[in-house]
């Protein structure tokens, strides 16, 4: 998969990991784990990413005697899940052309 394309799905899958609710790095990857496999070192990647484009900010709180880095999604972030879901019927129609050849013959 194109790396460019593959970062914007990964970076879309985290806001909304977090839309409904503020969360931490293992819970992210965690509620993630059934749709895709994400390590820590890219999720904190992502994170770092969103951070720097305001998508979401962060908090440290501390949790069984252990500072955790808690997650909060921004209106912008929100507004790129919103811009995402419009996006994806383009994305579908796209899919649709590459694969017809391949309907055809299955």
């Amino acid at each position: 998969m194109d790396i460019q394309l593959k970062r914007g799905l990964l970076d879309i899958c985290v806001l909304a990991a977090i839309k409904d609710g503020d969360s931490y790095g293992y819970k992210i990857i965690r509620d993630m784990k059934p749709y895709i496999a994400l390590s820590e070192s890219t999720l904190y990647t992502i994170l770092k990413r969103l951070e720097m484009a305001d998508m979401l900010t962060v908090r440290t709180t501390e949790h069984d005697g252990r500072l955790r880095k808690y997650y909060h999604i921004t209106k912008k972030g929100l507004q790129r899940i919103e811009n995402f879901k419009r996006e994806w019927n383009e994305i579908l129609s796209i899919y649709r052309f590459v694969t017809k050849e391949d309907a055809k013959n299955g």
